[in-house]
């Protein structure tokens, strides 16, 4: 049995030797200049996501008074919501706070005047188009805080592709010139490797009177965001 057994572990050796060294034959070293180089792709979209934060803060004698206002005015901003659409899912509660308030003179202790409470969703509207309509009803409904908007796209993978492939053709096109410069050539790439990703975005909310009429609308225009890819290449010159 141990014959068999050494022989076993002898042809298995055999066997394996090769492939290892088939393997390290497979990282084949740099017989030229490597170039290191940064490459970034950019394109442009119009964002389809603007996210608003909408809010109700109410004073009162007592803190009770302050919190029951308070949530009543907010059931109203919520329906509102959901009166125009929005659903269960694009409503996120992202602060409740309940403070004292303190009348301060020289010389005499702080004397409490009251509370202050606070609730805010950050809302997320899908169709921006509607988003300045639907911020006036909620003004109307209660809503006295709303901060934003954040301009975002709702599935960037495209774009992302699309700067992906603009980013490598950067890079080999900047290998290029570095390998022209020195009187070589690109002979390989050796590795690429994804840094950064983002957007920038250019927010704008303004409020534009209605052609005609007195009341104004509250109005967000998108513009565009630059989806951005900054990739890491090495390339091999001879």
């Amino acid at each position: 049995m141990k014959a068999v057994l050494a022989a076993l572990f002898t042809a298995t050796a055999a066997i394996a030797s090769p492939v290892q060294a088939q393997a390290v034959q497979l990282v084949q070293p740099i017989a030229g200049t490597r170039l290191d180089v940064t490459a970034t792709g950019e394109v442009s979209r119009v964002p389809d996501i603007a996210i608003i934060s909408a809010g109700v803060m109410t004073r009162a004698a007592t803190a009770s008074a302050a919190l029951q206002q308070n949530a009543t005015r907010m059931e109203r901003v919520r329906a509102a919501l959901k009166r125009a659409g929005i659903a269960d899912r694009d409503i996120q509660t992202s602060n409740i706070s309940l403070n004292p308030e303190y009348n301060y003179q020289n010389n005499q202790a702080p004397k409490l005047t009251g509370y202050t409470a606070s609730n805010q969703v950050n809302v997320r509207f899908r169709d921006i188009a509607n988003t300045g309509r639907i911020l006036d009803a909620l003004v109307a409904e209660g809503a006295n805080q709303i901060n934003g908007p954040s301009l975002t796209i709702d599935k960037p993978e495209a774009a992302l592709d699309e700067a992906r492939v603009k980013a490598v053709a950067a890079g080999r096109a900047r290998a290029d010139v570095y390998a022209r410069s020195l009187g070589m050539r690109v002979v390989r790439l050796l590795s690429v490797s994804e840094g950064a990703r983002y957007s920038v975005p250019r927010p704008i909310a303004v409020m534009r009177a209605e052609a005609g009429g007195a009341v104004a609308d509250s109005k967000i225009d998108p513009g565009e965001q630059q989806v951005q890819i900054t990739l890491e290449m090495s390339f091999e010159l001879q």
